[in-house]
């Protein structure tokens, strides 16, 4: 028999209190809540279909590697890594852990992504922080650093210096009823801790060293923890440009060691410290950096660009009905427009990129994801993907007065197809991501009994698989899950943007649990083909998760 929601969650806590126990004796006292979080990772058994990598096809989180041979994909060869050799009574205790993670696990185990969130304040930054905050438990959170930008300063449409502080004290309001359904969920005192004020004095001053900027120096610098830190720069990059010249001029040892920590996601380049400090001076080190024009489909001018069946989630009755009313303290400060339409986040796609939802974004941002999907342009430089081919994009900063997006808008076209296109990668989720965003608004304010949980998609096979043109690719989601025992439906399509192979693929059993398709014909080398497994629970919201297969098919 299978527990019911209350069950699971109690099995969770049973769960949770037995790893916290455990980890006091296995890894000794821990002193604070970022010990905690920092050591929480080394608990959990990633599983290969949601192991988290950097770089294309990394997956170095999997305990196994595919082996490139003669092998259908359908009976891909898998040679086992074996892991490192643990002490009996540790191998019995996790084997304990594992067991009850099946129950008590609402999302898969993974090592979440370090990140830190340098903004300005705009008004559409403080939407974006509603969202920001109920996807906490996603992140571990170095640090929330209020910046400068070419459109706000101290003295100039300023939010305040503390303006993040009442959207803090609000959280701290619904945070009980939060880690009732996930008890990731950062401590209001923690995240009081690090909410910091970095450089704001004037537009890319760069000079002052700020508490903000020395948090971001002192994440980089700990060398307790080795994982990539996601910095996002929702208004200017001077409060990082400030941090990194910190480090340039005090430990210039460290420099590429610190380098290889970070990846840039920024919305705009809102000031020059990109192109006159940062990519000057830390060239060389090759830093991941995604700079995004296509967050315009969630910006302020979304009812005019995106397509009009995308716009019944932005809607004045959806926002009330889901978000504004009846939703607790923090949903009731979202800034929507006066009569409850979205007004803009388009911040948000520099942390919606990090959200592990399965599409993979994480590894390539060509491949794709709920923060859209960018090409690379020169050096480690990722923009949006221009449809024209002739187009070229420019030497200098991807802003306002250059992204191919902004510039467009500014042409006034009515119904302009080319513009909606081109926002695709970001508009096309809108569904999932904002009802995933209505959900954690219940979660502000229902137990976990009486609201939805996002579905577990577990493939029966490795994420990455090789095949042979004229082979049968079988595909298996077969062992999904839901954690409210809700019904799934499922999806399995072509994503051809990021694939190599330029043509189409047809997908046999295309709504079940295991599908198929024939490996196309290729000529001379490899091609690769992205299958996306959508599954959707049926729950209210609807929520749905992903697993991204990248089959390489081979002559």
């Amino acid at each position: 028999m299978q527990p019911n929601r209350r069950g699971r969650f109690q099995i969770g806590l049973f769960a949770g209190l037995l790893a916290t126990t455990y980890a006091s004796v296995a890894f000794g006292s821990v002193r604070s809540e970022a010990d905690i979080r920092r050591q929480t990772p080394e608990l959990r058994v990633p599983a290969a279909a949601s192991a988290i990598a950097d770089g294309p096809h990394a997956g170095v989180k999997e305990m196994s590697i595919r082996t490139m041979d003669d092998a259908p994909a359908s009976a891909s060869v898998v040679r086992r890594v074996s892991p490192p050799r643990l002490h009996s009574g540790l191998v019995t205790h996790l084997v304990i852990l594992v067991a009850l993670s099946a129950f008590a696990c609402v999302h898969p185990a993974y090592a979440r992504p370090r990140v830190i969130a340098t903004t300005d304040g705009e008004i559409d930054d403080e939407c974006s922080m509603v969202r920001f905050l109920l996807y906490a438990n996603e992140f571990d959170i170095e640090g929330i650093v209020t910046s400068s930008s070419q459109y706000h300063w101290q003295g100039h449409k300023w939010a305040g210096d503390d303006w993040a502080q009442p959207y803090l004290d609000a959280y701290a309001k619904v945070y009980p009823n939060l880690v009732q359904h996930d008890s990731r969920y950062p401590s209001p005192d923690f995240l009081r801790e690090r909410t910091l004020l970095g450089n704001v004095t004037a537009e890319g001053e760069m000079e002052e060293i700020t508490p903000g900027s020395q948090r971001i120096v002192d994440a980089l610098l700990d060398e307790s923890d080795d994982r990539p830190i996601w910095i996002q720069a929702w208004g200017g990059t001077n409060t990082i440009a400030r941090a990194l010249k910190t480090i340039e001029e005090d430990h210039p040892s460290r420099m590429k060691e610190v380098a290889d920590k970070i990846r840039l996601f920024f919305i705009w380049e809102q000031d020059p410290t990109y192109q006159d400090y940062i990519r000057r001076n830390w060239g060389e080190y090759n830093i991941l950096t995604i700079v995004s024009d296509q967050f315009l489909a969630v910006a302020y001018h979304w009812d005019k660009i995106i397509p009009p069946e995308q716009r019944e989630f932005f809607s004045a009755d959806w926002m009330k009905r889901h978000i504004l009313d009846g939703h607790g303290p923090l949903c009731a400060a979202y800034r929507a427009h006066d009569d409850g339409r979205f007004r803009s986040e388009g911040d948000s796609p520099s942390f919606m990129h990090s959200i592990d939802t399965g599409l993979r974004s994480m590894e390539s941002p060509n491949y794709g994801g709920w923060g859209g999907r960018y090409v690379h342009v020169r050096e480690n430089l990722w923009l949006d993907p221009v449809l024209d081919p002739h187009y070229q994009y420019p030497e200098g900063r991807w802003y306002t007065n250059s992204a191919w997006g902004r510039s467009r808008l500014r042409e006034r076209i009515a119904d302009d197809a080319e513009l909606t296109a081109y926002l695709k990668p970001m508009w096309r989720w809108t569904e999932a991501f904002q009802n995933d965003f209505a959900a954690r608004a219940d979660w502000c304010v229902n137990p976990f009994a009486e609201a939805n949980h996002p579905p577990t998609v577990k493939l029966e096979h490795a994420r990455d698989l090789v095949a042979k043109s004229g082979e049968t690719v079988s595909l298996s989601a077969r062992g999904s899950s839901d954690p409210d025992g809700d019904e799934l439906t499922y999806r399995w399509w072509q994503h051809r943007e990021p694939g190599t192979h330029n043509g189409a693929v047809e997908i046999q059993d295309a709504d079940r649990p295991e599908a198929s398709f024939t490996a196309p014909e290729v000529a001379g080398a490899e091609k690769t083909v992205h299958v996306v497994c959508e599954v959707t629970d049926t729950g209210e919201p609807p929520l749905t998760r992903y697993a991204r297969v990248i089959v390489t098919v081979a002559p």
